[in-house]
């Protein structure tokens, strides 16, 4: 029924496309006739609106990978630093929201775990909606961020480093089965704001995955049943990923490829001093607008990750 409602929903958004451009044909067709110059600046909306239509499918098209329609997993994690990178991951996390938000998907915070003094160590969201894990995946990798730091009283220039896991979410009866017998599951009591907020059950879930060592851990929702039930998505999530990875590491042994997958390797660096830049470094793609980006502007970056990637295959 999901696949019938996906191809149902294309077959719409072509009519569609189709529709508007009858509209404007016959409009077009109108003012030439009657020599009606009043016409011309609805006719070039008209076309601009359709032309922003038609480079969001050609950049769809490319969303052809197994896992690219489901729902996605986004992991940030703070590098080396402190309080810098904690703060670094917190912006970040504002920076995903507000995309997700923007593109029309649902966000939901997994789970969260607070700096010692400001900022945040970890954090897992989840976003769901169409494609989310096939535009999100082009955020996988490290992020570096160059700044005066508010957290140095002598003002000097702090370099911070996150990371950001994105993995797609996956059903239970899909390629990854999970034996009950090698997870060790564990409950704690929620942390919370103080007063009201405060959990006073252990309704929090930690789940570790023995064979592979892989812990996960959910206190967002308020039941230990619905905690449960999230810790397993991300699980298998992360077992996906993790026999994805083998599988590449398989197929670049064959070829004799080296990969660096350094913490150090960026790729993406967003520079707010001496000067605004945000550079990707896979596809040299810049801006100064780095306001715009922190507020999840991030989809020029997304489509000429996607557009490179198509190529090299």
């Amino acid at each position: 029924m999901q696949e019938l409602a996906y191809q149902q929903g294309k077959v719409k958004t072509y009519q569609g496309l189709k529709a508007q451009v009858e509209d404007i044909t016959a409009l077009w067709q109108l003012a030439v006739e009657e020599d009606d110059v009043s016409l011309e600046p609805e006719i070039e909306q008209a076309v601009k609106n359709l032309k922003q239509e038609f480079e969001r499918l050609e950049l769809e098209i490319l969303l052809s990978g197994p896992y690219d329609r489901n729902n996605a997993i986004v992991t940030l994690h703070a590098g080396a630093g402190g309080t810098e990178a904690q703060d670094w991951v917190q912006m970040l996390y504002r920076m995903y929201v507000r995309w997700g938000e923007g593109r029309g998907y649902k966000v939901d915070t997994l789970d969260l775990l607070p700096g010692d003094e400001a900022g945040i160590k970890s954090v897992t969201l989840s976003f769901t909606g169409e494609n989310a894990y096939g535009y999100a995946k082009a955020e996988k990798g490290v992020h570096r961020l160059v700044r005066i730091s508010p957290f140095d009283a002598s003002g000097r220039r702090h370099t911070s480093f996150a990371s950001v896991d994105v993995m797609p979410e996956v059903a239970e009866d899909s390629e990854i089965n999970i034996d009950p017998e090698e997870l060790k599951v564990d409950t704690y009591r929620s942390g919370g704001a103080g007063g009201q907020h405060v959990n006073k059950t252990d309704s929090a879930v930690r789940i570790t995955h023995l064979p592979t060592g892989i812990v996960v851990q959910c206190q967002s929702e308020r039941s230990q049943i619905q905690n449960r039930a999230v810790c397993m998505r991300i699980l298998q999530a992360k077992l996906l990923e993790l026999k994805r990875k083998q599988q590449e590491d398989e197929l670049s042994e064959i070829r004799g490829e080296q990969q660096d997958i350094a913490w150090g390797s960026q790729i993406r660096s967003y520079v707010f001093h001496p000067y605004s830049m945000v550079k990707d470094h896979r596809t040299n793609v810049e801006t100064g607008n780095v306001n715009a980006v922190m507020d999840g502007e991030i989809d020029e970056f997304i489509a000429a990750y996607l557009q490179q990637s198509k190529e090299v295959k």
